[in-house]
């Protein structure tokens, strides 16, 4: 009965976060107007959100006009459901639990607007950041949940300095050979960013959630996720980026579902 809770709780958030998932890039409210069809403009009755249920009675389309409705939202609804079943699951039912799911739905969020937009919200990013501090389960978790946030946060930002400088050093270095009278006076080459601000946020919270050990190994465990992937983008189109923040999330929630067996690997064999 739990688990169900759990999931109904969690589903029911998850129809909530698709409204923001899809207002927040385009600057508009998330609370007002009412949710409506953007094909029709009609406002949806009440039956039309609930979660799972409502896209799968009326066939993925909607009531009024019969326009397709992205599979995107029973998907939200479905993860976010299975999020706090998950936890629930492993840690019971408590306020810490609902902190910490919450902080990854923030995280889901920020993965679907990054894989559609490209973007990074600060204000989700700073939702995710401060239910993962005060997701603790205890008084002083809370400041050790804030001192591992800021210890990623500031080691992502010299990672950040000294790679984009180690770049753009190249770029010059590149642009210097091709100089000529007319362009001497003037800079040839780009800056080039090695990571965005909002990837150094995801760390914070990556520390706030799985402390020191089990984030270095969240972000090793992305990369190996991301790796395929980009290579087989690579052949597709070698212009297109992907972007890192959904495995950066996808790789904190599987290291904070197995961080047992993963710490005591570690601690037996290092």
């Amino acid at each position: 009965m739990e688990l169900l809770f759990a999931f109904v709780f969690g589903s029911v958030i998850g129809s909530f976060l698709n409204v923001v998932i899809l207002r927040i890039p385009k600057d508009e409210s998330i609370l007002f107007p009412a949710s409506h069809c953007y094909a029709c403009g009609n406002t949806l009755k009440p039956w039309h959100n609930i979660p799972l249920f409502s896209w799968l009675f009326l066939r993925g389309k909607c009531s009024y006009c019969s326009t397709k409705i992205s599979i995107q939202y029973p998907a939200i609804e479905l993860f976010s459901g299975l999020i706090f079943v998950v936890l629930a699951n492993k840690f019971g039912i408590n306020l810490s639990v609902f902190l910490i799911g919450l902080s990854f739905l923030m995280l889901l969020a920020l993965s679907m607007i990054d894989l559609k937009y490209k973007m990074i919200p600060d204000s989700l990013n700073l939702l995710a950041l401060a239910f993962a501090i005060f997701g603790a389960w205890s008084i002083s978790g809370v400041f050790i949940n804030l001192q591992n946030a800021l210890l990623f946060a500031g080691g992502f930002t010299l990672l950040r300095f000294a790679i984009s400088y180690m770049l753009t050093s190249s770029a010059h270095r590149h642009a210097q050979k091709t100089i000529t009278p007319w362009t001497k006076n003037y800079h040839t080459y780009p800056f080039i960013e090695a990571m965005g601000e909002g990837d150094i946020m995801v760390a914070a919270t990556m520390g706030a959630l799985l402390g020191v050990k089990l984030t270095l190994v969240a972000i090793f465990l992305s990369a190996v996720l991301a790796l395929p992937v980009m290579l087989v983008q690579r052949r597709i189109n070698e212009e297109k980026t992907i972007p890192f923040v959904p495995f950066l999330a996808l790789a904190t929630f599987i290291v904070y579902v197995f961080d047992s067996p993963i710490l005591s690997y570690i601690e037996a064999n290092y």
